[in-house]
């Protein structure tokens, strides 16, 4: 599976995070120590926020650590907000489309996990978003599905609400086909202000996630796991736990898939 990282505060370089620490997020593309792949080279992304509202972004299929122009961007762009991907594709081809963030207006998102049975329940999943969520759709992943689903669940102005809404959808998506239900789903996502983070799987063993305060900086981080233990103190976020980071603080509560049910197209 996939390693992402996430950062919010006062604006760093790019390359604190992905290139500089003894394990950033270039060093876990080749050797991840808390996934069941050690080697992330399906592409990576970078969506940052800057002085617009909308983020930038710059996504490629070539392997982080071999990507000269990652590095050298790293190298001049700052930003108080940023999410950065590196993919181990559980299915959807090696392309630009499928590489993670995926954006939408200020929203960016990004996952690592996976939707079992994805290819038995996609059609109806894709039925339940409206026309112009369904003509965003860019890749054929089941993660930029998760986002545009989002989106229709409320995403702008109900966060936790709109994950737990997806979530119970794709729970029960899965039944309707007649499969067991298996959701790994440990994602970020931010408008430019708020940075969220979700660990939840069906089966009780999500995908790790951590979180960690700077000690020389106002700011806070979000990671598939950790790029360096200097001058940070790391906390394994529990599972079935929804994160909110702001420039004050951070909540953690507990995150349940919503009881709703919906009666889905077959």
């Amino acid at each position: 599976m996939c390693r992402w990282a996430a950062d919010l505060g006062d604006a760093i370089f790019l390359e604190d995070v992905i290139a500089a620490p003894s394990h950033s997020l270039i060093a876990q593309s080749s050797h991840a120590r808390e996934a069941k792949s050690p080697t992330n080279a399906d592409g990576f992304g970078v969506a940052w926020y800057g002085d617009r509202p909308e983020p930038g972004l710059y996504r490629d299929i070539l392997p982080a650590w071999s990507d000269s122009n990652l590095r050298s961007l790293g190298r001049q762009i700052k930003s108080g907000l940023f999410l950065a991907h590196v993919r181990a594709s559980t299915g959807g081809a090696t392309s630009r489309l499928n590489c993670h963030p995926f954006t939408s207006g200020r929203w960016s998102f990004m996952h690592n996990g996976q939707i079992g049975g994805f290819e038995k329940i996609r059609r109806r999943l894709e039925n339940a978003l409206s026309d112009d969520l369904f003509d965003q759709l860019e890749g054929a992943t089941d993660s930029e599905l998760l986002f545009r689903l989002m989106i229709g669940e409320g995403l702008s102005s109900d966060p936790y609400g709109a994950v737990s809404r997806v979530t119970s959808r794709v729970i029960e998506a899965s039944r309707v086909a007649g499969i067991e239900p298996s959701l790994k789903l440990t994602a970020a996502f931010s408008d430019g202000e708020a940075l969220h983070a979700v660990r939840y799987a069906t089966d009780d063993h999500a995908p790790t996630l951590y979180t960690a305060a700077f000690a020389k900086r106002a700011g806070r981080c979000v990671v598939s796991e950790p790029f360096d233990r200097d001058g940070r103190i790391w906390r394994e976020i529990p599972q079935s736990s929804f994160v909110t980071m702001t420039r004050d603080g951070t909540s953690i509560r507990p995150f349940a898939p919503a009881t709703t049910r919906w009666a889905l197209a077959s």
